[in-house]
């Protein structure tokens, strides 16, 4: 089991007004108290689907992805007045103990804390769930560093990885992998080894600013305006995965190989050849289900390649979201065919920071009612264990 978070030296408050949701920026200058953390999402760049403990176990994971600057934020308040637990997505809950809490992030995330009752938890979003930029672990992630600085607990990004991963694939037994909550927690455009026991080293690819910018000015991301649950076709891998598939195992290994030489490739600042993978893996991943492709995304390939993409690949799991593409010289031509299909362009920029809290000021009435609420539940922990003893 891993283990519980513990408190530790109290971390420097934090007053930012840099938030791109007018929402939130309007609460902050009205001096609203709460704590809000900022992360971003991901494009997997190489490796996608290695990281996917079925494969990683029996041959290790390679993954190349890079955060973008469009984010997931998370705010978390403590009542004064009662003992609720509310909860606010794309519906709302208010419940009484955190067992009643149906989404099932924030309720794992308040057990694994030990916070029975007493919270408040607001998510907004700047893209959409269900479009394959791991918006579910930035979710958790944004949630387990919020959770942490209430407890004034400093949690480094490996912490907050490990422990997403933790909840996410051992107690919700999710079949995804291990990038979504690393890009999330460490940002950048960042390479993870992951090792059959599911050790995960993370190292920033350190590439001089020209070569940077031109790999970020030449990915371009349409939204084909499908969202869709990963889960189903990530299943349907998995168990191919497990049963020892040839075609599903073979064409991970394929994707892993690539992976590592698109790694190479950007780092000698053959960007071109990372295009010309970038087509090789898509062709390797429409191999491991079914679903991950269907004739009308396959038109948009297509159609791109026709107009001066290199390659390219859909986002996350695929069977809808992004489609994400290379191209060097004809970026307008790209962006007026798509535009003309029905695509949306998405502008971003890479983000280098991770994982942030932007805002801390929890009122010191909000911090005492919390700090009670602790108290009474380890307290009838105590008296629990002694009378059952």
């Amino acid at each position: 089991m891993f283990p519980r978070p513990t408190p530790g030296p109290s971390q420097t408050k934090r007053k930012s007004v840099s938030v791109c949701n007018g929402k939130l920026q309007q609460f902050i200058l009205s001096g609203g108290s709460m704590i809000i953390t900022r992360t971003p999402f991901r494009i997997t760049l190489g490796g996608g689907g290695t990281d996917l403990p079925s494969f990683y176990r029996e041959h290790g994971g390679l993954i190349l992805a890079v955060a973008l600057d469009k984010y997931m934020f998370l705010s978390v308040n403590t009542p004064i007045l009662d003992d609720k637990i509310r909860v606010r997505y794309s519906t709302s809950e208010m419940v009484d103990h955190v067992d009643e809490v149906q989404h099932t992030l924030a309720r794992e995330a308040l057990r694994y804390f030990g916070i029975p009752n007493g919270l408040e938890i607001v998510s907004i979003a700047d893209i959409p769930a269900g479009t394959g930029l791991g918006s579910s672990s930035s979710y958790l992630v944004g949630l387990l560093n919020a959770l942490h600085v209430l407890r004034q607990d400093q949690a480094t990004p490996q912490k907050l990885a490990e422990e997403a991963c933790y909840l996410e694939l051992e107690i919700l037994q999710k079949p995804i992998g291990k990038q979504d909550q690393y890009l999330a927690a460490f940002g950048g455009l960042t390479v993870l080894n992951i090792d059959h026991d599911g050790k995960v080293d993370v190292a920033r690819m350190n590439l001089n600013v020209e070569l940077l910018e031109a790999l970020e000015q030449n990915i371009v991301l349409f939204y084909t305006h499908d969202v869709r649950d990963a889960t189903t076709i990530l299943q349907k891998q998995d168990a191919a995965t497990r049963c020892s598939d040839q075609t599903v195992v073979s064409s991970l290994r394929e994707i892993k190989d690539i992976g590592i030489e698109i790694c190479s490739a950007i780092t000698k600042g053959n960007l071109r050849r990372f295009g010309e993978l970038m087509d090789l893996h898509w062709e390797s991943k429409k191999r491991l289900s079914a679903g991950i492709t269907n004739p009308q995304i396959d038109a948009w390939y297509e159609l791109a390649k026709k107009n001066g993409a290199i390659g390219g690949k859909i986002s996350g799991a695929g069977g809808g979201g992004f489609l994400m593409f290379y191209c060097e010289e004809k970026k307008s031509q790209l962006r007026e065919a798509m535009r003309n299909a029905g695509l949306r362009e998405l502008n971003f920029r890479f983000d280098f920071e991770g994982s942030k809290v932007i805002f801390d000021a929890v009122s010191r009435d909000g911090r005492l009612a919390h700090i009670q609420r602790q108290n009474n539940h380890e307290n009838g922990l105590v008296l629990a264990a002694k009378s059952s003893g």
